[in-house]
């Protein structure tokens, strides 16, 4: 009988199920979309029973799609979204929605976070640079001023994963990971931060046990067992956030390494081997998939710049890859591929939603620059593709900044399967871009992660050994090395010189 290691990747929009085998061959995939509510306009909030639901319908699906035996099925490991908050009762039972992480509403007592304990103390404390209205620690103190009969009932504030596993296995433990930016956890002391609490007003035992990530749990409960067709005997282990899960998945595991997810967001992991603190504030620091070390991580608009091109002017394309059932983004690269590197000199700030790290402005928005009669369409789509790379480039300075050399890029999400992007982005970092065969990366990593808690592998490095593969190696050509690099002096200077405009959108 296959031995076989079930994943589940908890994404903000949808969930993904799948199903490895001991040497990472990608058996089954499983996609449950969900919808979100916004009853206001900042306020993100999603059914708490609709992740499971959606659970249970993946595994069936993948049932269908791949029939195995229950007992085949060893272990089960998680990459979660973070932040997303259940409010839990004294019988295990949720009290309202879900609150999203993308969700605005605490931005008044984000503020009086800040000013109780000043952003400078949130990032010694928690590693993230300044308090935000998406950390759980402000939704908390949002439900108790707004929804008191929520907050004195809930027994338990747990993030999604947490969730999950108290649904599998009837334990309430959480992980460093996911733990980060809820901005009521030590990063450095591994523990709760205990002011923090106080001033929430809740107790550490209305939180999670913390364990580490990647650890063994315990067997999935005998009734959810039955209920879900799955042998009694399956191991639940922690996972990680859906981010480090990926970093893991396409073997980002080591200094040295930097991989980057081009999705709906922009997102850049690299782990370090010891907490390290950028002294501006530019990039925030998580724990990562594996103890005792760290990453620095951050994000920022992505492939939702291209997306919104594509779906706003790029019509015509987008019926001809439905008559032809293939992808739209495939006829983008056609075009793009044609016009020559730095884009005769049109720019773009890929900022629609407002910058993050290394240069986090909420007023940030999206500009081309220097286009003229000469310039077309085939332009403006390869611009975008040049401007996410300038923003990985800027990354990899600061990180330079802080003592941290970048010697190759991991590529991951929507935005690897564009050769054409990954050899632009080569290009403008200097440095080799790499691709991977399985294209779940974060199913992947959380599968690596439980197949490590489960004892089926000694250490992470073994698995990722055994399971990756790699797909494609980008080299820099360095005949587009002086071009790139006046370009990017160019994307620095016109976003500083934007900033005081920016800015004005804040007012």
């Amino acid at each position: 009988m296959e031995e076989l290691i079930l994943s589940v990747d908890l994404g903000t929009t949808a969930l993904k199920i799948a199903l490895f085998d001991n040497y990472g061959h990608l058996k089954a995939l499983s996609t449950q979309e969900y919808t979100l509510f916004t009853p206001v306009a900042s306020f993100v909030e999603a059914d708490a029973d609709i992740y499971w639901i959606s659970f249970k319908k993946g595994l069936e699906d993948l049932k269908n799609r791949y029939p195995f035996v229950p007992g085949s099925v060893r272990a089960l490991g998680i990459s979660a979204q973070g932040e997303t908050l259940f409010f839990i009762d004294k019988n295990g039972k949720p009290l309202r929605n879900a609150i999203v992480w993308m969700d605005n509403r605490a931005r008044r007592q984000a503020e009086i976070l800040s000013s109780e304990f000043t952003d400078e103390e949130c990032y010694r404390i928690t590693g993230q640079a300044a308090f935000d209205p998406c950390w759980p620690a402000a939704k908390i103190l949002w439900i108790r001023e707004n929804e008191p009969e929520v907050f004195k009932q809930a027994m338990k504030f747990l993030l999604i994963e947490d969730y999950f596993i108290y649904k599998l296995t009837g334990e309430f433990v959480s992980e460093g990971s996911l733990l980060c930016s809820t901005a009521m956890w030590d990063i450095t002391g591994k523990k709760w931060w205990p002011e923090m609490l106080e001033y929430l007003g809740i107790k550490e035992s209305n939180l999670p046990e913390i364990r580490e990530p990647g650890e063994y749990v315990g067997t999935i409960l005998p009734k959810v067992a039955d209920e879900l067709g799955l042998s009694g005997e399956m191991a639940v282990c922690t996972g990680a956030l859906d981010q480090a899960a990926g970093a893991i998945g396409v073997g980002n595991i080591s200094e040295g390494i930097f991989s980057e997810n081009i999705g709906a967001a922009l997102a850049i992991c690299v782990p370090v081997n010891r907490p390290t603190f950028d002294p501006n504030r530019k990039i925030p620091l998580h724990y990562f998939g594996i103890p005792d070390m760290y990453m620095m991580h951050t994000f920022t608009t992505g492939g939702m710049a291209l997306r919104w091109f594509r779906d706003n002017f790029c019509r015509m394309e987008t019926m001809l890859s439905d008559l032809l059932a293939n992808d739209s983004y495939e006829l983008l690269d056609k075009e793009a591929q044609h016009i020559p590197a730095g884009c005769e000199g049109l720019l773009m700030l890929p900022h629609l939603s407002g910058s993050m790290a290394p240069d986090a402005n909420p007023g940030a928005r999206g500009v081309f620059y220097g286009f003229t009669l000469k310039h077309g369409k085939p332009h403006f789509i390869r611009a975008i593709m040049e401007a996410l790379g300038y923003i990985i480039k800027r990354n990899i300075d600061v990180l330079n900044e802080v003592g941290i050399n970048v010697n190759e890029i991991r590529s991951l999400g929507g935005g690897s399967r564009s050769r054409l992007w990954n050899q632009i982005k080569s290009d403008i970092t200097g440095k080799p871009i790499i691709t991977m065969k399985c294209p779940e990366a974060a199913c992947l990593g959380a599968a690596i992660l439980a197949g490590k808690g489960m004892g089926i592998y000694g250490d992470v490095k073994t698995a990722c050994n055994e399971m990756i593969k790699v797909s494609e190696r980008f080299i820099p050509d360095p005949e587009k090395a002086t071009v790139y690099g006046r370009q990017y002096e160019n994307y620095k200077m016109l976003f500083n010189n934007l900033v005081e405009v920016f800015n004005k959108n804040l007012t």
